[in-house]
């Protein structure tokens, strides 16, 4: 049997970053990620700030919501919500 750490990198200064213009709210980064890093939620008037017109047209059609990183800490960066996300938004960095 593996373990959730098996083939990840050393915790470090990696973490997950989403690109508000890509994130399409589709939950599969929520659904992979072994240590609950994410939730698909509304964002707030400040997480908004910045989002192009691309980023605007998504969350007008996903009613505000995308993905976010509320345990950023617990990340251990294997990479998994790199992987599946099937709008590439999201990297380590």
């Amino acid at each position: 049997m593996t373990s959730p750490t098996d083939g990840c990198a050393d915790p470090g200064p990696l973490r997950p970053v989403i690109d508000r213009d890509r994130c399409g709210a589709k939950a599969v980064c929520v659904a992979v990620c072994p240590y609950q890093v994410f939730d698909v939620r509304r964002l707030d008037a400040g997480e908004r700030r910045g989002i192009g017109l691309r980023g605007r047209l998504k969350l007008i059609v996903h009613r505000g919501r995308q993905a976010v990183t509320p345990r950023l800490d617990s990340c251990l960066a294997c990479g998994k919500c790199v992987a599946a996300c099937p709008e590439e938004a999201i990297r380590l960095v």
